[in-house]
């Protein structure tokens, strides 16, 4: 039906007789002149139609409205200097139709508008009950577009130039514990058991390798029923990866030189190697966050053992229960943040609230030493004072905010701190990528809920050799890659031996009866010749919306969930008849509230 897409016309085409088709993104009548602007996925191309040269399209073309969709032929033209428009990438042509056919019309009022032209503001709910029209719009295009070609990059550097192999692993699979809740699906063959749907294809990759697969890769749809942020969602992509027989520093550098190639290709970018690396502790104490934000400075400096048996009671009992105190130092900060800010009621004081702070302590600098009046600078000795000058760098015009308590919170605290500071200071340069590796994490964290270890990644990474002998403070042999303060990929060396697989297991609380009853499959293919083997996981979604400068990985998926795990075009999930309950042998619990 067509010869070109509207996007691609250019001066080289001048004098060629095209067939578009598309949507009409505008119309505009100039005094009998007749302009459209033709959109389709590729871009947007202006149509002329007069009474004089094209007398036989001009009745059409005065019917046409926004979003009809259309076939349209004519000869391409040179545009008049004066009308040439340089940013788009037809903007030196025009098409002069000969012939327009209506091929739909819209018969119901739009939603919302569509056209490129149009800057207002749609709700996220309007936008996502009709996705089919929002995915028209231009920067909807763009950023599917831009989803398109990174993952058509990383399969053409994976398969042509690093012989990797793409498996497709089950979507029906077991229940697994250690992660987040599971999608369970009713088996209508199997009364009363379950499949899950797979958090991540983790034991079936291991398994590739025991099978000899060597490097396998696979853009896998994963699921998790957790609670939504902006860069989650209940099921998304994943790019999934497994090799054999190479070292951490090895499986680093190709996972490197692929990230430089994606970012070549698709950006134009020449990103610097090798990426920095910093341990989890190193991130922990510099920036409060394993996934630091290094495009700015503004370092947290810990100054517990300064302040450990202070006057200020805050600080020393901190130190006292185990906990830490910390600064974020701000450079400038006395001019551009106000008591105000910082005392209950203020913004940055909710802040620090929402992070668990009961408060926020501060010292401003000015003429050289501490300048605030009150408990802190009373309670400290003059050696305590200048240390934490010293330490922080402090110059005149700095504004110290502190920290003080149990270590996740403080660390949660100040991160959060920063990183608003940075934005509202401009300190953040937008067209800046830094790119870094968290290594060295470790092995287990504290669940107190549950009163036990548990996998801080996932308890099928290995710990690191010479610390076998007490796995409660190994570290593991684990890597994340983050993205201007974003985990965008994830992964580990692997667990190869049975033997360290069930301490492991034990470890975490399973017993050999129930770590076998859930992963003896695994245990089991260890026993005959399993490799050595790593691999990583990058998360498609946040990655491509990084690259496309969103804030919602819902703007970068076609067909997103809310937060609240709905699709409103589809009015999924809904309920199901009685007859589908009664074949699988399930029955509903759910009782709605009633209202009042």
């Amino acid at each position: 039906m067509r010869t070109h897409y509207c996007g691609q016309l250019r001066a080289e085409h001048i004098g060629e007789t095209v067939t578009l088709c598309g949507w009409v993104d505008r119309r505009r009548d100039h005094g009998g002149v007749i302009f459209i602007d033709l959109r389709d996925r590729a871009g947007i191309v202006q149509i002329v139609s007069d009474p004089i040269r094209t007398p036989q399209s001009y009745k059409d073309a005065e019917g046409l409205r926004n979003e009809y969709v259309v076939k349209i032929s004519g000869r391409v033209s040179q545009r008049p200097e004066e009308s040439r428009n340089p940013k788009l990438g037809t903007g030196d042509v025009e098409i002069y139709a000969d012939q327009i056919e209506v091929l739909n019309a819209v018969r119901k009022q739009l939603p919302f508008q569509i056209s490129s032209s149009e800057t207002e503001s749609v709700r996220e709910e309007l936008r996502l009950k009709y996705r089919y029209l929002d995915l028209r719009r231009e920067r909807m295009s763009r950023n599917l577009q831009l989803r398109h070609q990174v993952i058509k990059t990383l399969r053409r550097y994976l398969e042509d130039e690093q012989g990797f192999m793409e498996v497709e692993t089950p979507v029906l699979t077991r229940s697994t514990p250690e992660g987040a809740r599971d999608y369970l699906v009713p088996s209508r063959a199997n009364p009363g058991e379950w499949f899950a749907l797979p958090q991540s294809p983790q034991l079936f990759k291991q398994i590739l390798m025991v099978a000899g697969c060597d490097r396998y890769y696979q853009v896998a749809h994963c699921f998790r029923d957790e609670d939504l942020r902006a860069d989650r969602q209940p099921e998304f992509t994943q790019l999934d990866m497994e090799m054999s027989f190479m070292s951490q520093d090895e499986l680093l550098d190709l996972n490197e030189r692929m990230i430089c190639h994606l970012l070549k290709v698709v950006k134009g970018i020449d990103l610097p190697r090798p990426f920095p690396r910093l341990t989890y502790a190193e991130a922990m104490n510099r920036y409060g966050s394993d996934k630091p934000d290094t495009r700015y400075e503004l370092e947290l400096v810990d100054v517990s053992d300064v302040v450990q048996g202070s006057g200020f009671k805050v600080f020393a009992d901190a130190v006292t229960k185990g906990g830490i105190v910390k600064i974020l130092p701000i450079p400038g900060g006395n001019d551009a943040i106000s008591n105000v800010r910082i005392k209950p009621g203020g913004d940055l004081f909710k802040e620090a609230e929402l992070c668990g702070a009961r408060g926020l302590a501060y010292i401003r600098v000015r003429n050289g030493e501490i300048d605030t009046i009150g408990a802190i600078k009373d309670n400290l000795t003059d050696e305590q004072k200048q240390e934490i000058l010293t330490r922080c760098n402090a110059t005149d015009g700095h504004l110290l905010l502190f920290g003080a308590g149990d270590t996740a919170m403080v660390n949660k605290t100040l991160d959060r701190l920063r990183q608003v500071v940075a934005r509202e200071q401009g300190l953040i340069a937008s067209d800046k990528i830094n790119l870094l590796w968290v290594t060295h994490f470790p092995m287990f964290e504290w669940n107190a809920d549950e009163k036990r270890l548990e996998a801080l990644h996932h308890p099928f990474t290995a710990p690191y050799p010479e610390e076998l002998h007490d796995l409660k403070t190994a570290h593991a042999q684990a890597y994340d890659l983050v993205f201007n303060g974003f985990e965008v990929g994830g992964g580990s060396l692997r667990i190869y031996q049975p033997d360290v697989q069930r301490q492991v297991f034990e470890t975490i609380g399973l017993s050999p009866e129930e770590a076998y009853a859930k992963f003896g499959f695994l245990l089991d293919a260890f026993e005959f010749g399993a490799p050595p083997h790593g691999g990583i996981a990058y998360g498609i979604d946040r990655l491509v919306m990084l690259l496309a400068g969103e804030e919602s990985i819902r703007d970068v998926i076609g067909f997103p969930k809310t937060q609240q795990a709905r699709c409103l075009m589809t009015s999924a999930p809904s309920g199901v008849d009685d007859k589908q309950l009664k074949e699988l042998h399930v029955a509903s619990t759910y009782k709605p509230k009633k209202e009042g």
